[in-house]
């Protein structure tokens, strides 16, 4: 199991490789406008200033990942 915690206030996301705040951090973005939920997987969205869009950085399966969200 793993943890993907999304923080919208701070627009940041957090992904353990196990229970949030005890596993071990695989990665960690800051400038996130949203965590897309698509068939079968969570999409965390980046936002760039280069381009002013949004680009996918990150996919994890839904069927063993919790997803946390936070304000």
């Amino acid at each position: 199991m793993q943890t993907l915690v999304f923080n919208t206030t701070d627009k940041t996301v957090k992904f353990y490789r196990d229970v949030k705040q005890e596993g071990q951090i695989l990665a960690q973005y800051i400038n996130v406008p949203t965590v897309k939920v698509q068939e079968g997987y969570y999409e965390v969205m980046l936002r760039t200033e280069e381009m002013q869009s949004s680009i996918p950085v990150l996919r994890v399966p839904v069927s063993n990942t919790n997803m946390f969200i936070e304000k």
